[in-house]
């Protein structure tokens, strides 16, 4: 979901109570602040020797002791507004980063509300060679669970 479907669904569901649910099926605790709106911009080289980008919203959360403390979802699209300068385009990503044991980033994948509460479904990130033609080209015998095959010489090989 990026920046411009987030703030309509939001705005679609004005001063609901916010629910977001993490992808091992837990919901962040419901007292929960926004503590930063920040554009993230990764610059990088994959292992086949191109040059790469990533940009994304990220929406950190921060659970604090004072338990009646409640975000709606009209204050968050206000948040989001007046953050509108620090993001770059509308359309980047949006994921939360959230700390229970280890600091996590999770795409916001869905949303829905049941007419007072907007819940909010966040999903896995996954690591990957970008380079899968110049690097992991398959061979003629098939790969194994435990030995899969690769061109041999190539970067990502074992």
């Amino acid at each position: 979901m990026n920046v411009e479907q987030f703030l309509a669904l939001l705005e679609a569901n004005p001063n609901q109570s916010l629910r977001i649910v993490l992808p091992d099926g837990q919901s962040i605790p419901a007292h929960f602040h926004i503590t930063e709106i920040g554009h993230v911009s990764k610059n990088f080289m994959d292992c086949g020797g191109t040059r790469r980008k990533t940009e994304s919203c990220l929406l950190q959360t921060w659970v604090f002791l004072d338990l009646h403390h409640r975000l709606s979802t009209s204050k968050l699209a206000s948040i989001l507004r007046i953050a509108g300068d620090v993001l770059p385009s509308l359309d980047l990503p949006v994921e939360i980063e959230h700390e229970a044991g280890v600091v996590s980033q999770y795409p916001v994948i869905a949303g829905h509300s049941d007419g007072h509460t907007l819940t909010l479904t966040t999903g896995l990130k996954h690591t990957a060679c970008l380079a899968m033609d110049l690097c992991c080209a398959p061979t003629s015998t098939p790969a194994t669970a435990d030995k899969p095959r690769v061109k041999a010489g190539a970067c990502c090989a074992p």
